[in-house]
């Protein structure tokens, strides 16, 4: 991985799963708090609340719990998204809610992220939910998974406990696509290897959770390999001195590309080369994901948003029929066999009918259920869709961008599914 590659891996977002009163509040608290990432005036009012409470310590999870409190009032916070820094690194944290109706919150909160901490409380040990959240976290291809056994201290520590929870896992994530599975006992409330590292725990010669965040490998979880820039905006300067300029503006789906390659426009399928990429800071000799840039080719072809930029011996699969996974989000209306919606992909706006439902996932078992009763809110399908234009697709699994679309319903404009290109 060249130097300037290394720019991706300021930023890691990382989501949180678990079941109700696992724990997740408490260890954001705690990595905000043992981090650094809080004013003292913060610190100070949980510490009054924690008190007039009647609890023991300072409550941590209170740091988070406002979001709580806003939800009871009526306001939808689907996913609280925080944000902290430590010297190392750049994170945003997706806290998604843990309950079984909120299936369709934690994949938008997982859907970008590098990292999925799995919190399973060390007295329950593997329950429905977590297999549940392991499941969604090897549908949406996290790459990395982080089981945090947490309540440890509610154990005295047992190793025995931790390793017979970490064989549970491994035994249930063998039959998933999850490539990195890390492991680490924690005590949220306490602190033990959340940030520092724990003598209660002799046993354990893992990294601390902190440790494991600001040092995970995530520069290879971009796919630089396939070039892939969809086109989002046509830059035209209202001015005669520039009158022959035509930039293209966009984010770079995959791939490297570089001043000077040889690219094939899609979906016309003439060839040009690329005469020159403007970042923020001006002209630069190469661009690669996630970056936006405006990129000019050397000849006078007409592009328009939706279209896209690859290499002419690596394309994307164009086609109108599209299988996917689909996590459905409308709460009023189930997926209509037949139904017609419209389609977001990349930067292309189409339309869509619903061709076939080929089955129904049993979120908690895999199984595929040929005989349902509809899709509905939180469920999860394999449906194939008939567009009205060609698709510029990959497969999920080799790039999240390109490999994922929503589903608009056309009368009321709501999201009501994504789905997950096989």
């Amino acid at each position: 991985m060249s130097e300037s590659h290394k720019i991706d891996s300021e930023l890691l977002r990382f989501t949180t799963a678990g079941s109700v009163d696992d724990g997740k509040s408490t260890l954001i608290g705690r990595l905000l708090y043992d981090s650094k990432s809080i004013f003292q005036d913060q610190y100070e009012q949980i510490e009054r609340v924690s008190e007039r409470r009647g609890e023991e310590g300072v409550n941590l999870a209170l740091l988070t719990d406002g979001l709580k409190s806003e939800r009871e009032q009526g306001i939808t916070i689907d996913v609280a998204y925080r944000y902290f820094a430590t010297p190392k690194r750049k994170f945003i944290i997706a806290d998604t809610p843990g309950h079984i109706q909120y299936t369709r919150n934690m994949v938008t909160g997982a859907s970008s992220a590098n990292v999925a901490l799995v919190l399973i409380d060390a007295r329950n040990g593997v329950v429905e939910q977590t297999k549940r959240h392991a499941i969604i976290a090897s549908l949406l291809q996290i790459p990395h998974v982080v089981v945090c056994i947490n309540k440890m201290d509610l154990v005295d520590y047992d190793e025995n406990v931790y390793n017979k929870i970490q064989d549970d896992f491994e035994k249930f994530a063998a039959k998933l696509d999850v490539v990195d599975v890390h492991f680490i006992p924690i005590s949220a409330l306490i602190g033990d290897n959340v940030v520092h590292r724990s003598d209660k725990t002799p046993w354990y010669d893992g990294p601390t959770l902190m440790y494991y965040l600001e040092n995970v490998h995530i520069a290879s979880d971009h796919n630089f390999i396939d070039c892939r820039f969809p086109v989002q905006y046509v830059v035209r300067p209202y001015n005669d001195e520039y009158h022959d300029y035509r930039g293209y503006a966009g984010r770079i789906a995959g791939g490297v590309i570089k001043k000077g390659d040889e690219v094939m426009l899609l979906p016309s399928g003439f060839n040009s080369k690329i005469k020159t990429i403007q970042g923020p800071a001006g002209e630069q000799e190469q661009a690669f994901p996630p970056e936006s840039v405006t990129i000019l080719l050397e000849d006078d072809y007409d592009l328009s948003r939706g279209d896209m930029i690859v290499r002419p011996n690596n394309k994307p699969d164009v086609t109108q029929d599209v299988e996917v996974m689909l996590v459905w989000f409308d709460s009023d209306k189930p997926l209509q066999e037949k139904g017609k919606y419209a389609v977001m992909h990349t930067t292309q706006d189409v339309r869509c009918v619903i061709k076939e439902i080929r089955y129904k996932l049993d979120i908690n078992t895999l199984h595929r259920l040929n005989e349902h009763d509809g899709i509905r809110m939180n469920d999860v399908a394999r449906v194939v869709l008939r567009t009205t234009k060609p698709l510029f697709k990959d497969s999920y699994r080799n790039n999240r961008i390109t490999g994922s679309l929503i589903i608009i319903d056309e009368g009321t404009n709501n999201t009501v599914g994504a789905g997950m290109i096989i």
